[in-house]
């Protein structure tokens, strides 16, 4: 857990400073551009300047070429001067052109603005007036000659100087004032632009005094109060439409919904599928009821003066997301269909490598080395492969993808996934190496560790087994992979094996002739049940301990789920077949005096006088005595 929590904490820490440094690097761009329209504009103003010397000087060559006249060499440098002066303005006025045209790219205007509407806006600054400035101290300027009660339209007038063109108010107040840059801007003169200017200063303080005017007001309360009315009814019209559709629902709520049962079998209740109706249909009535509210809004606000430019932004926060996504959608078309395309090549690709799985799985088709057992894992391995390829494929097609949001949210899943899956990604390696391996089949009989049973599933992570006591346990693959495995069952389904051995041990005292326990035991064998009689069973002995010998039954057997079955049975008829011969399966054990008892070699190893020893007892004192 603590490493995981520090894998997201270092991705969060990257991610963090990745966006600082994007923060950091963005400002530092905008200030090297702010830099260079103020460096751009500097050269303009001075170009300016050297424009007007430039004037006064062809004004002051004119006068003296009046002065000159029948000087011809006087002349001619003086026109001379004046052609250079001339050719200087040219170059001048194309390189200014050039510059303008530079910042039209970039550089943005700044609104004059009177009650929240844009007059016009403000390119370039004059002297050390930036452009922002500028317009907020006109904007300022023109809302104190809205706010005159005396205001007189005829008042404001346009001023022409030396270096700028003004628009004064009653020869007192300077609105603003229009330099040659500003004229560049728009390739007019100076005159021209300051005369549109006033024009529209004038209009908009005139309308904006009317517009707002008692009368107007009056006017404007009595259409907001005609809308809301309307805009009340429409909604009660809406909500009444919509209690029928609920009344109908209620009505017709078993009729609708009967074909979602088949033969007594009912997937959802009429009164569950109508609770679920009826809380969409809730959902979709306030919904419409907004939407309503929402589209009225617009119109009420553009009454007011003060609140009709928020019938733009509102219209906008529908339109502007409604047109993005369906530009959106229209561009994305082509990808789409190379989506979609690519999807099916795939498709198809997947179905014709399923038909030789499913060949190869029924034996039609033989590939030496493969077995049939691996054409289903192998065809997942191969699909899953191919799926992940085709992802790749689409990936770059896909909307989006090459944003620095998806992406981080791409590493970020990697992260978490890496994190959380390593022991899924374990198991599933051992899943694949035990599909390979092919230790067991569904069916079989093995012992995994401590736990004996049949194999009933087998998955990418999990094996189950059922025990013989119906129990049901779950083995991780790697748990499998790093044990032993004994499968019962994989000798009992080949036909050229003799199948499983069972084998149990007995102890037989030495009394009893090998070769006659041999007998009984092969005996008791044969007539166990689900054990083959070819091959025979065989004895095997294990040991020759103190006091008996330790034998070993050994039979075959094709039914290895059964073997608590076949040994329950094996033992029982061991018994029998040793009672029937007169041997006792219990072991003797034996003192160490052996006088006076009877020999443990079996009968037939004994000379025929054979006779037992007898007990020899000695008295302390008197001698030897029989």
């Amino acid at each position: 857990m603590n490493r995981y929590l520090k894998g997201i904490f270092l991705y969060i820490f990257v991610f963090s400073a990745s966006v600082a440094l994007a923060q950091q690097k963005a400002q530092e761009t905008d200030s090297l551009h702010n830099d260079s329209i103020h460096v751009t504009e500097s050269i303009l103003i001075r170009q300016q300047q050297q424009g007007h010397l430039d004037s006064l000087l062809k004004l002051q060559i004119q006068e003296e070429l009046k002065g000159v006249v029948g000087n011809q060499a006087k002349t001619e440098e003086l026109r001379a001067r004046l052609i250079a002066i001339n050719k200087a303005d040219s170059v001048r006025r194309l390189q200014q052109k050039k510059k303008i045209d530079e910042l039209k790219k970039d550089n943005k205007g700044y609104p004059v603005v009177l009650l929240n509407d844009t007059l016009f806006n403000v390119f370039v600054r004059v002297g050390s007036f930036k452009a922002k400035d500028r317009a907020e101290s006109i904007s300022k300027k023109i809302e104190t000659l809205y706010q005159d009660p005396f205001f007189k339209a005829d008042s404001l007038k346009v001023l022409q100087n030396e270096e700028s063109v003004d628009i004064i108010y009653n020869k007192e107040l300077v609105v603003m004032s229009i330099s040659d840059l500003d004229a560049l801007w728009f390739d007019k003169t100076p005159l021209i632009v300051a005369t549109e200017y006033l024009n529209t200063i004038k209009s908009q303080i005139v309308l904006k005094k009317k517009e707002n005017s008692v009368i107007n007001w009056v006017k404007k309360i009595a259409i907001a109060l005609a809308i809301i009315l309307g805009l009340t009814l429409l909604i009660s019209i809406v909500n009444k439409l919509f209690k029928k559709g609920e009344n109908y629902f209620e009505i017709k709520n078993q009729q609708l919904f009967e074909f979602l049962t088949s033969k007594q079998i009912k997937i959802f209740s009429p009164d569950q599928i109508k609770s679920f109706i009826l809380k969409a249909y809730n959902t979709v009535r306030i919904l419409v009821v907004i939407l309503i509210i929402y589209l009225s809004l617009p119109l009420l606000f553009s009454i007011f003066p003060q609140t009709k430019n928020l019938t733009g932004q509102l219209i906008q926060w529908i339109l502007t997301p409604l047109f993005t996504s369906l530009n959106a959608i229209v561009g994305f078309l082509p990808n789409l269909i190379t989506i979609i395309v690519i999807y099916f090549i795939f498709k198809y690709a997947i179905k014709a490598l399923r038909y030789f799985v499913v060949e190869i799985s029924r034996g039609n088709i033989q590939i030496s080395g493969f077995h049939q057992d691996w054409a289903n894992p192998t065809f997942n391995i191969l699909k899953v492969v191919l799926y992940a390829f085709m992802l790749v494929i689409i990936w770059p097609y896909l909307p989006g993808s090459d944003s620095a949001a998806f992406q981080g949210v791409s590493v970020f899943l990697g992260i978490l996934i890496s994190l959380g899956s390593s022991s899924a990604i374990t198991n599933m390696v051992a899943g694949l190496v035990i599909t390979y391996m092919r230790p067991f089949k569904i069916g079989d009989r093995v012992k995994i560790g401590e736990h004996v049973g049949d194999v009933v599933e087998k998955t990418m992570l999990v094996t189950r087994i059922k025990t013989i006591k119906n129990e049901d346990i779950t083995v991780p693959n790697s748990a499998v992979l790093s044990g032993s495995t004994i499968n019962y069952s994989a000798n009992c389904n080949k036909e050229a094996s003799p199948g499983l051995i069972v084998h149990t041990t007995i102890t037989i005292g030495y009394d009893v002739p090998w070769k006659t326990l041999y007998e009984v035991l092969i005996k008791a064998a044969l007539k166990t049940d689900l054990v083959e009689q070819t091959p025979s069973p065989f004895v095997l002995q294990t040991g020759l301990e103190d006091f008996y010998v330790a034998y070993q039954i050994n039979a075959y057997t094709k039914h290895a789920s059964k073997q608590a079955l076949i040994y329950s049975s094996l033992h029982q008829n061991i018994q029998d077949a040793c009672n029937e011969a007169g041997i006792e399966i219990m072991s003797p054990h034996y003192r160490a005096a052996r006088d006076g008892s009877t020999t443990t070699i079996p009968e037939s190893y004994l000379p025929k006088d054979y006779q037992a020893p007898p007990f020899n007892v000695k008295i302390q004192g008197q001698g030897k005595t029989d």
